[in-house]
């Protein structure tokens, strides 16, 4: 007899369960900051409920976005959704349990006394569950289910469980419990399905509208530019498109927006759990016994229970602070023209329909397609939005100081009246692949300078000079002159041209901080440089040299400066003739201090002199005066002693004489000094 498993249940179960409307999706408009909106509808029956399924990951962009319209004049009474919590904690709200093969009869004995209903053909038994046991068969017969229950007549028999037709909880409860219980393992085996549920009240049908944002990969943008020849080349714009929903796209309404609105994913869809205090009144907590100390010193017995207070304190708010704040197979109906597959293209240009509609949103730009769109789920496709003529120019840019060629570039302006979504840039010219590009978003109006190539024709060298000009300015007040000086810089650009055909070259300076144009005006000026067009004849040679400068501003204090340096300034061009007398008569000063200041080293130095030799000669008397018959010669050492005694009086004096001529210099210095300002 074959084994009976959980199997046996779900198959009974299942069909109780109630399907729920769809809502197809209708209209898709994709951002490029990783999320897009979906509008779903459809009609509800009354009191019918609509199933929307999402991934896990898209649960808190739903939660915080999702909008429903009723277009009937109902209301929408509620909206379900399926639940994070893990299965475990799930089950444990349930009496039984149901194991992985685990056989019915076990899962019937643990809900004793629960009242089952059994059919054997057209006979129906009812009884409570004593219990559920399986039976092991002798040698070659398979094992057996049994269940015993309690009759109503009060008889307790056993029964096969393999020779029901059916089985049926009378208690309606513990049915619906093991739907919950089945539906709960059901959603499991999918953990990245989530379904929302959507319910109206009853009443009569009406027409739902349900609007989100979920995750979605960025739109790409790509562009080709082809030159033929009409002087205006064709540029076209294709949209890249990943369907990763998980579903198929059929005739939906989309549009792709260019920008980036702020976006975040905030933590709705986990249940939050606030750990709470326990809090018990006083006199709701048991007595404990007491121990009373002896006597102490009182101030020790402050100090100690000051201390116990303190620990307490610190106890109670670390429990506190650890309580959680609270707070591709595409369909695009309209997009491709009507063509034989086998007919030949003329030129580079896509056969493509008419290109999406354009229009501002605020900020934001938007792409709408002009026709219901079809992509398969887990399918990419590119649909154009752009092609028409614009406006752009080949031109040479040099930017890059360690290559030797210069790029050839397109400069590119926007006409189309549409913002153009950055991205790859293809270039055909004259029937063949020209070189690639990465073109920012540009706006309508504004323009566009973009490389694709080396031009192997071109060849740039760059020489460069310094030099230091003299102080271009001098200012002087309260005793400080400032000195403004300049360093004169030239970059060199050396041009030669191979080819034998004219070109337009645009060089980009680096802009440096503190440094000023001087020779050149550019013809554009980017936030890191200056852009200037050069005209470069056939086969010539040609430089353009740049100059800049930086000027300096130095600080010195007057008062401190030296006659020779004052004197470097009193010479300088850019001083005015007042200035000048000004400062002459500051040097004149400053030289007469500088005179007085040597004079008072030479005659101290003499004093010194004086004072040695007088040291020397008192020597030679004391030991003169120990010699008998050297009377005159001690007393001419003292005749010349006396006589450096009045030539130091006379020098002292000098030197008092100087120091008051430099403290009388040197009050008229600041005096000066105080007066000059220019």
């Amino acid at each position: 007899m074959k084994k009976t498993y959980i199997t046996f249940i779900l198959v009974i179960l299942v069909t109780t369960l109630l399907t729920a409307a769809e809502l197809p999706v209708r209209k898709i408009v994709l951002y490029k900051h990783g999320v897009g909106y979906f509008e779903r509808s459809g009609r509800l029956g009354p009191g019918e409920s609509a199933r929307l399924d999402f991934k896990s990951a898209e649960m808190n962009d739903i939660l915080k976005s999702l909008t429903i319209t009723d277009k009937g004049g109902g209301k929408i009474s509620g909206v379900r959704y399926d639940s994070s919590e893990p299965l475990e904690r799930k089950l444990e709200e349930f009496p039984f349990r149901i194991g992985d093969k685990q056989p019915l009869s076990a899962v019937l004995d643990q809900l004793k006394g629960a009242r089952l209903e059994m059919k054997f053909g057209l006979e129906t038994i009812a009884g409570a569950i004593v219990g559920g046991r399986t039976l092991r068969g002798e040698e070659k017969q398979p094992e057996r289910e049994q269940i015993t229950l309690l009759l109503d007549s009060g008889e307790i028999r056993n029964f096969d469980l393999a020779a029901a037709a059916g089985l049926r909880f009378v208690d309606p409860t513990l049915q619906g419990q093991f739907k919950d219980y089945l539906a709960a393992l059901a959603q499991s085996r999918s953990r990245e399905k989530r379904s929302v549920y959507i319910d109206s009240n009853a009443g009569q049908s009406r027409q739902v509208f349900a609007g989100y944002m979920i995750p979605m990969p960025v739109w790409k943008s790509s562009y080709r530019l082809i030159f033929e020849q009409d002087p205006q080349p064709l540029l076209e714009g294709w949209a890249i498109i990943d369907n990763t929903t998980g579903e198929d796209w059929k005739d939906v309404q989309l549009s792709l927006v260019s920008g980036r609105p702020i976006s975040f994913i905030s933590r709705l869809y986990d249940p939050r759990y606030i750990t709470r205090p326990v809090a018990e009144l006083a006199e709701e907590r048991a007595m404990a016994p007491v121990l009373h100390e002896g006597a102490v010193d009182e101030q020790k017995k402050d100090a100690r229970y000051a201390a116990q207070r303190a620990v307490d304190f610190a106890a109670r708010s670390k429990a506190r602070s650890d309580l959680p704040a609270t707070p591709s197979g595409m369909v695009a109906g309209g997009l491709f023209a009507a063509e034989d597959a086998r007919a030949e293209r003329e030129g580079f240009a896509s056969s493509i329909g008419a290109a999406a509609t354009a229009r501002t949103l605020g900020e934001l730009f938007e792409y709408q397609m002009p026709g219901p769109i079809s992509i398969r789920k887990n399918e990419s496709a590119m649909l154009p939005f752009l092609q028409q003529k614009t406006s752009a120019r080949k031109l040479l840019i040099y930017s890059d100081p360690a290559s030797a060629h210069p790029m050839n570039a397109v400069e590119i302006t926007n006409g189309s009246g549409k913002t153009l979504d950055g991205g790859p840039l293809t270039i055909y010219d004259s029937g063949a692949y020209g070189g690639e590009a990465l073109m920012e978003t540009v706006k309508s109006g504004d323009k566009r300078l973009v490389s694709y190539a080396v031009d192997l024709g071109t060849r740039i060298t760059t020489q460069f000079e310094s030099r230091s000009d003299m102080i271009r300015e001098l200012k002087m007040r309260r005793g400080v002159l400032t000195t403004r000086a300049a360093i004169v810089e030239t970059k060199t650009y050396t041009i030669k041209n191979v080819d034998e055909k004219a070109k337009t070259l645009v060089i980009e300076h680096t802009a440096r901080p503190q440094f000023t144009l001087l020779n050149r005006k550019p013809t554009e000026t980017t936030s890191h440089g200056y852009r200037f067009e050069v005209k470069l004849a056939p086969g010539a040679t040609q430089k353009f040299p740049v100059t800049e400068e930086r000027l300096e501003d130095s600080s010195f204090m007057v008062a401190n400066l030296t006659p020779d340096m004052l004197f470097t300034y009193v010479r300088n061009q850019a001083l005015s003739e007042s200035a000048r007398k000004s400062l002459e008569q500051l040097l004149d000063l400053k030289r007469q201090v500088a005179n007085t200041d040597n004079d008072i080293k030479r005659s101290e130095a003499e004093s010194n002199r004086l004072i040695q030799d007088q040291d020397r000669l008192r020597q030679n008397i004391s030991s003169l005066n120990a010699v008998s018959g050297q009377q005159q010669q001690v007393q001419d050492y003292a005749k010349k002693l006396a006589g450096q005694e009045g030539q130091l009086a006379t020098l002292r004096d000098r030197v008092a004489d100087l120091h008051k001529k430099k403290a009388a210099l040197e009050l008229a210095i600041n005096a000066q000094i105080e007066r000059i300002e220019f």
